[in-house]
């Protein structure tokens, strides 16, 4: 008889490490091997909360919502222009709907009114604990309800950009769009016609 993985773990330790902007955590555990034998492992993870993200199509323009910002990990790591993304935010009190819609419209200026549940997925389960729920909703220029841009006071600064579907699944060919959940959902939308040519 097969145990579950809750029978296969035993935690002897946690210890934050910070618990700052999110909280990182270093545990050690016991880990029973296929071959019955225990392991003792260490490992880091980083609690930042999950999230949502939505790509925003409109079939008769065939266009596509994206944002540009600034992401320090990603300059440190050599990137040296701010991150193309879709529309993206952590849920805190919300529930996945809810944090998309106000997402949406704080950094675009779209109002949703029918996001659509496509998928969740963890992003870098290596280390991050967080799991993002993906969206996608149809809009129109009548949905623009604002200007977006982000919140300032969370030190956003967000430009809207509306490029074609195949623009932006270009971009992504030529390095211009390095974000994981970006490339995930333009290729959602490209494999489900979501904006046919």
């Amino acid at each position: 008889m097969s145990l579950s993985i809750h029978d296969r773990i035993r935690i002897r330790r946690v210890k934050i490490l910070s618990d700052d902007w999110s909280v990182l955590k270093k545990t050690t555990f016991d880990y029973l091997r296929k071959d019955g034998t225990w392991q003792t492992q260490n490992r880091e993870t980083y609690d930042r909360g999950n999230g949502a993200v939505i790509l925003l199509y409109n079939r008769t323009a065939k266009t596509v919502v994206l944002i540009r910002q600034f992401r320090f990990p990603a300059y440190v790591n050599d990137h040296p222009e701010p991150l193309i993304e879709a529309p993206a935010g952590r849920l805190d009190a919300h529930d996945p709907e809810t944090c998309i819609r106000k997402e949406t419209e704080e950094e675009t200026g779209y109002r949703v009114s029918q996001p659509r549940r496509i998928f969740n997925a963890f992003m870098s389960p290596g280390s991050i604990t967080e799991r993002l729920v993906f969206f996608v909703a149809e809009y129109n220029p009548a949905d623009r309800a604002g200007a977006g841009g982000g919140d300032a006071a969370e030190g956003e600064e967000i430009d809207v950009i509306e490029p074609t579907l195949d623009e932006a699944l270009a971009m992504i060919d030529r390095g211009e769009i390095a974000d994981a959940k970006t490339i995930m959902l333009l290729q959602y939308a490209k494999l489900h016609g979501l904006v046919r040519p």
